[in-house]
């Protein structure tokens, strides 16, 4: 079974939501787990998938999902950031992304990159 995170700022969850529903069938697969940090999780379990909830990113979701990656339980993630705004929780956001980095884990940050990482899974 393969892990996926994923992770979507405010404005971006629609997004979110719209890219999985373009890979409804690979991702409800039963060789897919998704993990999801609170409210992208929330709003993903809404339209329909199984997810498994951390914290809200704000909160320490990104850094449980950074402690996934360290701990090798993750595959890869999907992170649909908002480049235009400031995140309180910026030094979180940047572990998670340095700790992909160091770990090897693939890290897609807009759709067309996380098209690219979703077909290769299939």
């Amino acid at each position: 079974m393969k892990t996926i995170a994923i992770i979507a700022h405010d404005g971006k969850k629609p997004e979110m939501v719209q890219f999985l529903n373009e890979f409804r069938e690979t991702l409800n697969s039963n060789q897919i787990k998704i993990i999801a940090t609170g409210t992208t999780g929330s709003k993903t379990e809404a339209a329909g998938y199984k997810v498994e909830k951390l914290l809200s990113g704000p909160l320490g979701g990104d850094a449980q999902i950074a402690a996934r990656i360290a701990e090798g339980l993750v595959d890869m993630v999907i992170f649909f950031r908002d480049p235009m705004d400031k995140h309180p929780h910026e030094p979180d956001i940047f572990m998670l992304m340095r700790l992909c980095d160091v770990h090897n884990v693939p890290l897609a940050t807009n759709p067309a990159t996380a098209r690219l990482l979703i077909r290769g899974f299939a």
